[in-house]
């Protein structure tokens, strides 16, 4: 599966990704809201090898993220699936730190929105990130989400929900309810 917006490609990672992987992966800036400190290289060729051995045939994942004005790998993005079962994904967007400020997370996000509720017909999309991570939350408010509760702890987290009408879940969400 690939998925196109006008300025980024979403395709499966291939083996010729890994060292603008390991390069992200190596960023303390980037790898700050992801959790943890910045890998070494051979901890993040592990972690790559096991990207691509878990994606292979699945409908949900994360995809290599391609910046086309540049053809340049920038991070990944996409729907994994979540713990509430069939019906519902996870949003996740890491974007390479260069690439940061230009709406380019927003730009996926609406992307993973649309391809989830249009195409795999999801109820209930969730996405979290860190409670300091203002440009985050920004992206998933202009993507219409709600918060639904926050998690204390060392790092404490933020959950958000965009939902289908269904029961008790919150309203509808159309294309054209997602802001540009």
């Amino acid at each position: 599966m690939t998925l196109e917006t006008e300025r980024l490609s979403f395709r499966p990672h291939q083996p010729s990704d890994v060292d603008e992987y390991c390069e992200l992966a190596a960023d303390p800036d980037f790898r700050r809201h992801v959790g943890g400190g910045p890998l070494s290289r051979a901890d993040a060729k592990h972690k790559f090898r096991q990207i691509l051995l878990r994606v292979a045939n699945r409908e949900m994942c994360l995809m290599a993220t391609i910046f086309k004005p540049e053809t340049r790998y920038i991070g990944y993005c996409g729907l994994h699936q979540g713990w509430g079962g069939k019906g519902e994904a996870v949003l996740a967007f890491y974007i390479a730190k260069p690439y940061w400020g230009r709406g380019l997370a927003t730009e996926a996000g609406r992307a993973f929105i649309d391809h989830g509720f249009n195409q795999l017909g999801l109820d209930r999309i969730i996405a979290s990130t860190e409670a300091g991570h203002a440009a985050s939350i920004r992206v998933l408010e202009k993507l219409a989400f709600r918060q639904t509760g926050i998690e204390p702890g060392a790092r404490s987290f933020v959950h958000f929900e965009l939902a289908r009408e269904h029961g008790a879940m919150s309203r509808s969400v159309t294309k054209k309810e997602i802001p540009e």
